[in-house]
């Protein structure tokens, strides 16, 4: 009898703490379905959720001898949304600034967006000429999307280039994307 007890608890025990090991392994996959899911949220975004109207920031200087000409036809390496990696892109313009990844909290509230690419010197409010090192920290004036205008926002890369406005055709299908800001030199190849 005592050792049919002693297997009973040993038994129960051992259940326990199966349940508890199990919980928190799904605790711990959900967290990570979470993050990976947000990541892919950002990704997936409807196009429609983006300011596409394809204004020039007042300020911005258009290049004088872009590598990609105006009309021309380039390959998007990038990845900012779905279906654009690969895509071909038409130039629509072409500025000559510097051009930030930044992570922000939206005004709005919501999950902490992470290495936003890309706002450039003239989305900043009171930019003026001067760059920004990574680590500093600025206030939007960018409106890419809901809760970034007014955001404060922690520069995590910045680079003087040229970038592009584009418009393309998702790979994955849907409505072509006109006016969409903003592409960098380093993310578009030739298209011949």
């Amino acid at each position: 009898m005592k050792k049919r007890k002693k297997s009973l608890v040993i038994v129960s025990l051992f259940v326990s703490l199966s349940l508890i090991l199990g919980a928190c392994a799904n605790a711990n996959n959900d967290n990570a379905n979470e993050k990976k899911e947000n990541n892919e949220e950002m990704q997936d975004m409807d196009h429609s959720e983006m300011d596409m109207s394809g204004e020039v920031l007042k300020g911005m200087k258009e290049s004088t001898n872009p590598t990609y000409k105006l009309g021309s036809k380039a390959i998007i390496n990038a990845n900012h949304m779905k279906g654009m990696d690969g895509a071909k892109a038409t130039i629509v313009g072409a500025y000559d600034t510097t051009v930030y990844a930044v992570s922000y909290t939206p005004t709005t509230g919501g999950h902490r967006v992470e290495k936003h690419k890309w706002v450039v010197q003239e989305d900043i409010k009171d930019a003026g000429d001067k760059s920004f090192k990574p680590g500093s920290e600025v206030t939007l004036e960018a409106n890419h999307m809901e809760g970034m205008k007014g955001a404060t926002a922690k520069i995590d890369t910045a680079e003087k280039t040229t970038v592009y406005m584009i418009d393309y055709k998702p790979t994955t299908g849907g409505k072509e994307v006109k006016n969409h800001k903003w592409v960098t030199e380093s993310e578009l190849s030739s298209a011949e």
